[in-house]
């Protein structure tokens, strides 16, 4: 799968894996627009067709996913994705920042001292595994959960719809995913108040499992994603000296540094949508039902050169959260976030050397880094020490 994102197209639309492959900016912006033309009903579909076995795990569960967000192309769509900004309003957001900055630095502070030893820190397991489910938890209003147990679960339904698997595989992911989502039916029956408690009410009697999908994607796209660009921007931090040294100086403002990273390294590469009826992209004929992969990815680079130039003339063209009427509900969310780890954790890359770099699995859509191990160098230079505030 990843191979496709290794190439340069030829062409801006191509067919390619039994899909019509979409990488023009202009074009992929397009299709995200033109929701009549270019329907969301497969965005969730499984990329490898889940066998019998693990469907049966799945359906034990009480599995289902109805078109409640990302999938649905009604019009039951807008009173849904309604409900649910509505819980992640700008004045909500800005409202956690004081409290995950302090968590940030509190944290930074304990990663330092390990450092200032001689040791190594695990910035995706310290930093940002977390810190998008726990503030995702206060904004919903929803019970903190054991957040090893949700990272299991979000990680193994990347995996199980989006990436290429062996039946074995498939069936193992399925018992986490189909466990996981009977705790959500149960959730959706019970939370007394916040985002849970609204959509319960708008669905009414017969709409539980509109409430289960809701949550199994908020899940998903609410925290997953945000943990995965946090560590593929730091880890992008720390092989760009300049930008880093920028950050400490004042020549780079923290949000151009994020909007860049969101341009150069977002953690969803590509997305899906059907054509609904016979059409033409960049010149190439689709046909009804056939399937169109936007490579956002590449559309978002288009917009610049890809070396790392904070504050550049088209660096907020990318199209990290799509466009249209689905755009991410969490865009700023993400963004807040983002902007506080980058603030405090920055320090932490001046002088540090890269022990283990994430390493991103087989996805047609998501990154999904698994860790990224920093240690002081040895030659760091004095002026570069972690504790440095900007």
């Amino acid at each position: 799968m990843h191979r496709l994102w290794e190439r340069e197209a030829a062409a801006p639309v191509w067919r390619q894996g039994g899909q019509v492959v979409v990488a023009d900016h202009a074009l992929v912006r397009r299709v995200l627009n033109d929701q009549a033309a270019f329907a969301p009903d497969n965005a969730l579909d499984a990329v490898t067709p889940v066998p019998v076995a693990a469907l049966r795990v799945l359906s034990r569960n009480g599995f289902r996913l109805p078109a409640t967000l990302a999938n649905n192309g009604t019009d039951t769509h807008p009173a849904l994705r309604a409900i649910v900004g509505e819980a992640m309003t700008p004045a909500r957001v800005d409202a956690l920042r004081p409290w995950l900055t302090g968590v940030v630095r509190r944290r930074v502070a304990g990663l330092s001292a390990r450092l200032r030893e001689g040791g190594t820190v695990d910035l995706y397991d310290t930093l940002a595994a977390d810190l998008p489910l726990l503030a995702l938890a206060r904004l919903i209003s929803m019970p903190a959960q054991d957040v090893a147990v949700v990272k299991a679960f979000s990680r193994a339904a990347l995996e199980l719809f989006w990436a290429p698997l062996d039946t074995p595989r498939q069936e193992r992911l399925a018992h986490i995913v189909g466990e996981h989502h009977a705790r959500l039916r149960e959730l959706a029956r019970t939370a007394p108040e916040g985002l849970v408690a609204d959509l319960r009410a708008h669905c009414g009697p017969g709409g539980e499992d509109q409430v289960v999908a809701a949550l199994f994607f908020l899940l998903v796209a609410g925290q997953e994603t945000t943990s995965q660009f946090l560590t593929l921007l730091l880890h992008r931090l720390a092989t760009e000296p300049d930008v880093c040294d920028g950050l400490a100086d004042g020549r780079h403002e923290v949000a151009d540094v994020v909007e860049e990273g969101l341009r150069l390294v977002p953690p969803i590469v590509s997305w899906r949508r059907v054509a609904a009826g016979d059409t033409e992209l960049g010149g190439l004929r689709v046909h009804a039902g056939e399937s169109v992969l936007l490579w956002l990815g590449a559309a978002g680079r288009q917009a610049a050169s890809g070396d790392f130039t904070p504050g550049r003339r088209g660096s907020r063209r990318h199209l990290a959260f799509g466009a249209g009427a689905h755009r991410c509900l969490g865009a700023h969310l993400a963004r807040m976030e983002s902007a506080v780890v980058v603030a405090e954790a920055a320090p932490l890359l001046r002088g540090a050397e890269v022990v283990k770099a994430p390493d991103c699995p087989d996805n047609m859509s998501f990154r999904m880094p698994d860790a990224l191990v920093i240690t002081k160098s040895r030659t760091a230079p004095r002026s570069a020490s972690p504790e440095r505030r900007r």
